[in-house]
């Protein structure tokens, strides 16, 4: 789980494009998830950079990446979760 004590959290419809970090896009205000099904939780710091985030499901979490960058802003690892709680770490560069 991604600490929600230092990031900003924004909710997406969907997410663009195969490579890493994964693009969200089409953005959701609070309010408008209530009667979604599915939908995109990201999570950001305080500059705008996606830190990770989870697919939620019917209220349930069906994949999460978690997401590590270098001191230049490049991303170095991410961590990646399936439905079943498998992790797969995925090392860049």
């Amino acid at each position: 789980m991604i600490d929600d004590a230092n990031t900003i959290r924004r909710y997406f419809t969907t997410y663009s494009g195969v490579k890493l970090p994964f693009k969200l896009v089409s953005e959701l205000e609070a309010h408008e998830i209530r009667n979604r099904n599915t939908f995109f939780q990201g999570h950001f710091d305080a500059d705008g950079v996606l830190l990770g985030f989870q697919k939620m499901v019917y209220g349930e979490v069906e994949l999460e990446h978690k997401y590590t960058y270098d001191a230049d802003g490049q991303l170095k690892q991410a961590e990646i979760t399936d439905a079943d709680g498998e992790m797969t770490s995925v090392i860049i560069g």
